[in-house]
C-alpha cells in the first residue's frame, strides 16, 4: 500500500481526501468510501469530530481504512482530549501502524451544542507535535511505523511585514507537513505562498491545500458565514448560481483550482473536502488531470 508521507515525497503532486465522519458511520460504509477513493487518492483525511460532530473515534476509523488499504490521515485535537489521552491515542496509532497525523488545536465548539462538552485544552498543538516527536524519536516507544507528522493553518491576504511564526514554531516542535484549511481562491494562495516561501517554510515542510467540491451556492453561502476559516471567493459563488447543474459546476470549479494550485511554486498537494456527494472526489480528479499514486502494492 502506498502511504501519504510516501507520495509527499516521490511524487509531484499529491492528492488526499478530507472526510468528516458521521454518526452512522460503521465498517461497512468504511469500506465502500475506500473502494471509492483508493484508486485516486494518496490518503484520507479523518476528522476528529470537527465543530463539534460526534461519530466513531478517529483512530478507529483510521484501522478500518488500513484494513481496506487505504492509508489514513489521523487528526487529533486538543479541545477534545487531555494529555493523556492524547499520548495514548499517539501510541495506539503507531501500534496500529498508522503513520500521517494532522495535530490540530480544534475549533471553538459551536455554540447551541446540547449537551455542552466541556474543552480540554491540556496541552496547545505545539506540544502535541512535539509529544508525536518524542513517540517518533525514542526507542523505548516500540511501533512498526514512523509518524510523518502534520499541523494546520489558514491561508489569508499576507500582510506586507507578516511573520508566519507559529507556523515557525510548529515545524521547531517537529511539524514536517502543513495543511491550510479549504480555500478556493488559488491568486490568494499564490501570494500567501510568497510568503511561505521568502520565510522558507516550504524547505523545511510540505504545503498542502485545502480544497473542496460545492454542490450548490446556497452550501458556499453557509460555509462562508459560518465556518469563518473557510475561503470562498464571490466568483465562485456566482458561477454556481448561473449553472445550469450547479453540482457539476462545483466539480468543475474544485477540478480548475487543483490545476492551478498545481503550478505554484511551493504547493506540495491538496486535499478535497466533498461537501456533497464523495463521488464528486474521484470527479473532480479526474477532471483537474492530476494522477495520484497507487494505493495497491
Amino acid at each position: 500500500m502506498n502511504t501519504f508521507a510516501n507520495a509527499i515525497r516521490t511524487q509531484e503532486f499529491a492528492v488526499s481526501a478530507e472526510l468528516s465522519l458521521t454518526p452512522e458511520a460503521d465498517a461497512e460504509s468504511i469500506a465502500i468510501q475506500s473502494n471509492l477513493l483508493r484508486p485516486c487518492v494518496d490518503g484520507v483525511l479523518l476528522t476528529d469530530n470537527q465543530y463539534g460532530q460526534v461519530h466513531m473515534s478517529t483512530l478507529a476509523a483510521a484501522s478500518l481504512f488500513l484494513i481496506n488499504d487505504i492509508d489514513p490521515i489521523l487528526q487529533l485535537s486538543c479541545r477534545n482530549r487531555n494529555r493523556i489521552a492524547l499520548l495514548s491515542d499517539l501510541l495506539g496509532a503507531r501500534a496500529l501502524g498508522i503513520s500521517s497525523l494532522l495535530l490540530v488545536r480544534g475549533n471553538k465548539i459551536p455554540d447551541g451544542f446540547k449537551p455542552r462538552p466541556k474543552s480540554m485544552m491540556d496541552i496547545d498543538a505545539q506540544e502535541l507535535i512535539a509529544s508525536a516527536r518524542m513517540v517518533k524519536e525514542d526507542d523505548d516507544y516500540h511501533g512498526n511505523v514512523e509518524f510523518y507528522i502534520g499541523t494546520s493553518a489558514t491561508a489569508h491576504e499576507p500582510q506586507q511585514n507578516w511573520q508566519p511564526k507559529q507556523l515557525l514554531g510548529k515545524l521547531d516542535a517537529g511539524a514536517q507537513f502543513i495543511q491550510t484549511q479549504t480555500c478556493l481562491d488559488a491568486p490568494l494562495i499564490k501570494r500567501y505562498m510568497t510568503q511561505l516561501v521568502a520565510a522558507k517554510i516550504v524547505r523545511r515542510a510540505n504545503i498542502i491545500i485545502g480544497v473542496a467540491t460545492l454542490p450548490s451556492a446556497k452550501t458556499a453561502l453557509w460555509l462562508r458565514e459560518n465556518r469563518r476559516k473557510i475561503l470562498i471567493p464571490d466568483s465562485v459563488i456566482h458561477r454556481l448560481e448561473k449553472a445550469d447543474d450547479p453540482v457539476e459546476e462545483g466539480i468543475r470549479i474544485c477540478a480548475e483550482t487543483i490545476q492551478q494550485l498545481s503550478k505554484i511554486p511551493g504547493v506540495a498537494g491538496v486535499s478535497i473536502l466533498p461537501m456533497g456527494d464523495l463521488t464528486a472526489i474521484p470527479a473532480a480528479i479526474e477532471a483537474s488531470g492530476i494522477k495520484a499514486g497507487p494505493q495497491h502494492g
